[in-house]
C-alpha cells in the first residue's frame, strides 16, 4: 500500500487541507520528508526547489538555523503552559513595530481565527451585522465569511460551503475586487448596517491580482463615509510584501489588520489587533469574547519571535532582494508570453491573455494549460503550488543558481504547454 492509499483511508481525500490535493492537475500529492533552505525532499529522497514555502510563512528558508535553535530551546522549558509568557508580549511588540496602527494585539492559533475575530469584533465595535468582503477573497473557513473565496474553493469549482447557513451567508455582501464603485453601491443599498469591509490588500487567494492605484485609499475613504471599519486581511501580506506588509506598502491604514503565516515563523500562530479604543472591547476588557487555550503557545512565540528579529534586523536588504529575485521569475514567464501578477516575493504565472484584475478574470483562466505546466516544473524538480489560483513564495534561501535553474524549467514549461495545446487542436 502507498502513502497516499494508506492516507484516503483515514483522511478525507487524503490529505488535511483541500489545497494540499492534487486533483486539479489530474496527480497524486507528494508527500514531504524533510525542508533545508529552499529545497523540500518527498518520501522517495527526490529533491525540489520548493515554491511554495509551506503557503507563505517560510521568508527566511526551511529550517533556519535561528528559527530551529529558538524552538528547540523553547521546548526543552515546556510545550504549553495555557498561562502567561513574557515571549507573548516580545512578539506583539515587535508585529506593532513593524505596523504601528496595531495599538493593540491578541495572538490567536490560524488566520480563520484571527480574521473572524477581527470581523466579530468590528461587528461588536459598530454595532452592525453586516460586512462587505470580495470576490475571490479568502479569509479562512469560518461561516460568515466562506462566501464567493478563491484558493482552494476555485480549484475545487465549490463556489461556497455547504454547512454554511443562508440566513448567515446573507449578512455577507460581495463586491467585486478593484472596483470600488461596487463598495460603494453595497454601503448606499445598506445604508447603517455595514460593520466592515474586510480585503486581501494584494489578493492572493484567486492567483495575486495587486490592487488597481487608488483602490485601497477608496476603501478607507468609504469606510469613513460611511462608518465602518476597514480590516486589512494580511495573513499572506504581512512582513511578505514590505516589513511592514501592504499597509506600508500603499500607505493605507486600516482600523484593524490580521497576520499570519510569518509572524508564526512555520509553526501554528497568527494575531489580530488594530486601534485601542475597538481592540478594548476584546474580553477580559470588553463584551467580545474570545478565547483560545493554545494562543500565544511558548514554542510558536519562540519561532515567530526569531523570525521577526530577523526581518527586522536585516530588512534594508531583504525586501530589495526578494523583490529583484520575484522580477527575474516574473521576467523569464512573460518571455514565455505567460503574463504574471506580482507584489514583491509573491508571484502567479496566470494560464490566460492577461493577468486578471478581479475574479471573473481570474476564474477565465486556462486550467488545462495550469495542469501541463505544473506537470513539466515538478519534472524539472521544481515544486510549485497544484492551482492555477495559488501563489508561488520567494525566500532568503532561493539562491541565484537555483534562479536559474527555475528561468530554464519556466522555458521547458512553457513549451510543453505549447506543444499540448498544438495536440488538441
Amino acid at each position: 500500500m502507498d502513502e497516499f492509499e494508506r492516507a484516503q483511508r483515514i483522511l478525507p481525500g487524503g490529505v488535511n487541507s483541500p489545497v494540499r490535493a492534487f486533483r486539479a492537475v489530474g496527480r497524486e500529492p507528494l508527500f514531504i520528508d524533510r525542508g533545508e533552505g529552499a529545497y523540500v525532499y518527498d518520501i522517495s529522497g527526490r529533491r525540489y526547489i520548493d515554491y511554495v514555502m509551506s503557503w507563505g510563512p517560510l521568508i527566511l528558508g526551511h529550517a533556519r538555523a535561528e528559527v530551529v535553535s529558538a524552538v528547540e530551546q523553547a521546548v526543552r522549558k515546556g510545550l504549553t503552559f495555557g498561562a502567561p509568557t513574557v515571549r507573548e508580549t516580545q512578539l506583539a511588540e515587535e508585529i506593532a513595530f513593524a505596523a504601528p496602527y496595531m495599538e493593540r494585539v491578541r495572538l490567536v492559533n490560524s488566520g480563520t481565527e484571527a480574521t473572524m475575530s477581527a470581523v466579530r469584533l468590528a461587528r461588536g465595535y459598530t454595532g452592525r451585522d453586516k460586512l462587505i468582503k470580495f470576490a475571490g477573497c479568502y479569509h479562512g473557513h469560518s461561516d460568515g465569511l466562506l462566501v464567493k473565496a478563491g484558493s482552494g474553493c476555485m480549484t475545487g469549482a465549490v463556489p461556497d460551503s455547504l454547512g454554511v447557513p443562508a440566513a448567515y451567508a446573507g449578512e455577507t455582501l460581495v463586491a467585486a475586487y478593484n472596483d470600488a464603485a461596487s463598495v460603494r453601491a453595497l454601503f448606499e443599498a445598506n445604508r447603517g448596517k455595514v460593520a466592515c469591509v474586510i480585503v486581501e490588500p494584494v489578493a492572493a487567494n484567486m492567483g495575486v491580482v495587486p490592487p488597481k492605484a487608488g483602490f485601497l485609499q477608496a476603501l478607507r475613504a468609504l469606510c469613513d463615509e460611511f462608518g465602518a471599519l476597514l480590516i486589512f486581511d494580511e495573513v499572506i501580506t504581512g512582513f511578505r510584501v514590505a516589513y511592514g506588509g501592504a499597509a506600508e506598502l500603499y500607505g493605507v491604514t486600516p482600523d484593524l489588520g490580521c497576520f499570519g503565516k510569518i509572524v508564526g515563523g512555520g509553526m501554528p500562530l497568527a494575531a489580530y489587533g488594530g486601534r485601542r479604543e475597538v481592540m478594548e472591547l476584546v474580553a477580559p476588557l470588553g463584551g467580545v469574547y474570545q478565547a483560545g487555550t493554545l494562543s500565544g503557545n511558548p514554542v510558536a512565540t519562540a519561532a515567530g519571535l526569531a523570525t521577526l528579529s530577523l526581518l527586522r534586523e536585516n530588512r534594508a536588504s531583504l525586501y530589495p532582494a526578494l523583490d529583484a529575485a520575484g522580477a527575474r521569475l516574473q521576467a523569464a514567464f512573460e518571455g514565455e508570453g505567460i503574463p504574471v501578477g506580482r507584489v514583491g516575493s509573491v508571484l502567479t504565472p496566470f494560464f490566460a491573455p492577461h493577468a486578471p484584475e478581479n475574479y471573473a478574470g481570474a476564474a477565465a483562466c486556462d486550467t488545462t494549460a495550469f495542469a501541463a505546466y505544473f506537470g513539466a516544473m515538478l519534472g524539472s524538480g521544481i515544486y510549485v503550488a497544484p492551482s492555477q489560483f495559488e501563489a508561488m513564495f520567494l525566500s532568503a534561501a532561493h539562491s541565484g543558481e537555483m534562479l536559474a535553474r527555475t528561468v530554464c524549467a519556466i522555458g521547458q514549461a512553457a513549451a510543453a504547454v505549447r506543444m499540448k495545446k498544438e495536440k488538441n487542436i
